[in-house]
């Protein structure tokens, strides 16, 4: 299994600290606001990544931050009047709830930043005592960068463009401010309420220093991989890089991984141009969770991923035809024990998806595979070559890879009556069908498909099925 490591801008194996184990740590959200596709496109990707070492093997523990104290939530708590715990409050359950409906698996821990505030303190005062930190008369705590000579090697950075003692003191900036940087923030009144006690005064953690004390906390001084946005490389992991190794003399973390931004029509997303979109907006307009995750995994994690309304109706095509397939398995399979074996062409799309997925995620390749099995199965199916224990052996395939993928659907039973209007449009296709009436018969399809159905052919005449989101 491969993965590229930002780190050495190179695909490396990956071989975890303790065999066996995998433990990885993954940004997770800042809960000022409800999460937008874009985050989850970052979201999604970890969860890719999770199960694929869980797919070959692993056990793995996952730690995803919740970061609940910077300032964009004070900024929003004091604008809203509101206590900051009271404030970011719905915006955690709310990043909850989105996580169920796009099928993202459960990380081991969901540390909040304001419950390790201790933490912090400790970590604050080890880069103090080893002379990597200096104290303001604001009361506040800077990092020094030029005494930590390793600072900039994950993003590149030349250091002779550091400016020395220069300060940063906001949380987000850009690689043209590299300077020092606050790991603690000494109190004013923008602050509002949000304050805690610290050896070196009152103040608040800098965004910063809250991953790498929280990630060491949970996975210890030095663990396997660490994963984001291309956004966080600079300044935010670079500064965790420094805050942890100056503590503790260790390597932080082995395998960086950064995934490509997410872009809407092409352009990128924001309010002004209408193409700002959270998870609840897409729900809201009747996209179901499956079909917006299958949009998210479709692209190479790697790569500038564009979201449209029509990739949203590719995605939904998509999973029906893969729905038609795996119904198709089971009513050949007929409750029939799997095979010890399975049909070449099976096989072979077995190894091309294990190949792309151990291949730094390469899921367009791995969809490739499946879609071929996909083919390859219906043609066989439809040619009586494949056995009821054959297809249960196919099936069972297509559960193992949907620990990867987290979108097929197996054992779907519709319950509900046919409505009369619904049936009667299957009936006018039937007939468009018999009469050769090709281009009327993708209407009425169509027509059926937006009522929420599908329709399949089968050597038994027209089947209805209700769709499932």
């Amino acid at each position: 299994m491969q993965f590229y490591n930002t780190l050495t801008r190179s695909k490396e194996t990956f071989e975890p600290l303790e065999k066996g184990h995998a433990r990885l740590y993954t940004c997770g959200p800042t809960v000022y606001n409800f999460a937008h596709i874009g985050n989850f496109r970052a979201y999604v990707f970890e969860d890719l990544l999770r199960r694929t070492l869980r797919y070959a093997g692993l056990r793995v523990t996952q730690v995803m931050n919740l970061t609940d104290v910077d300032d964009k939530t004070i900024r929003g708590a004091i604008t809203a009047g509101l206590p900051l715990k009271r404030y970011t409050h719905p915006f955690i359950e709310a990043f909850f709830s989105d996580l169920k409906v796009l099928n993202i698996e459960s990380a081991e821990v969901y540390p909040a930043a304001t419950d390790h505030i201790p933490e912090m303190i400790v970590l604050v005062q080890s880069l103090l005592d080893k002379g990597l930190a200096y104290r303001t008369d604001d009361g506040s705590v800077y990092f020094k960068v030029d005494a930590f000579p390793q600072y900039g090697r994950l993003a590149h950075l030349d250091r002779t463009s550091l400016r020395v003692g220069a300060r940063v003191a906001q949380d987000e900036y850009e690689k043209e401010s590299v300077g020092d940087f606050a790991l603690w923030k000494g109190w004013d009144e923008k602050d509002g309420e949000v304050v805690w006690d610290a050896p070196w005064g009152r103040g608040r953690p800098g965004w910063h220093i809250e991953c790498s004390a929280m990630s060491m906390k949970y996975l210890g001084a030095s663990f396997d991989i660490h994963t984001g946005g291309i956004d966080n490389l600079f300044p935010h992991h670079e500064n965790e890089i420094a805050q942890a190794e100056g503590a503790t003399g260790e390597t932080f973390v082995r395998y960086w991984l950064h995934c490509a931004h997410l872009r809407v029509n092409g352009e990128k997303m924001s309010k002004s141009l209408g193409n700002f979109f959270t998870l609840r907006d897409l729900i809201a307009q009747g996209w179901g969770g499956r079909w917006i995750r299958y949009v998210l995994i479709s692209g190479h994690y790697r790569q500038p991923l564009n979201f449209t309304f029509d990739a949203l109706e590719a995605s939904r095509t998509a999973l029906s035809r893969i729905d038609a397939f795996v119904d198709q398995l089971a009513e050949t399979a007929g409750g029939c024990e799997p095979s010890a074996d399975l049909p070449s062409w099976a096989a072979a799309g077995r190894d091309a998806f294990d190949a792309a997925v151990f291949d730094d995620l390469n899921l367009p390749e791995a969809l490739a595979a499946l879609f071929g099995i996909v083919r390859d199965g219906n043609a066989a199916v439809s040619a009586g070559t494949v056995t009821p224990a054959e297809a249960a052996a196919i099936a069972a395939l297509l559960k193992q890879f949907d620990r990867v993928l987290g979108v097929l659907q197996f054992g779907r039973v519709c319950d509900e009556a046919v409505p009369a209007a619904i049936q009667q449009l299957a009936d006018a296709r039937s007939a468009a069908r018999t009469q050769k009436h090709w281009a009327e018969s993708d209407r009425l399809r169509d027509a059926i498909a937006a009522a929420g159905w599908e329709v399949r052919d089968s050597k038994d005449g027209q089947k209805l099925k209700k769709r499932q989101a």
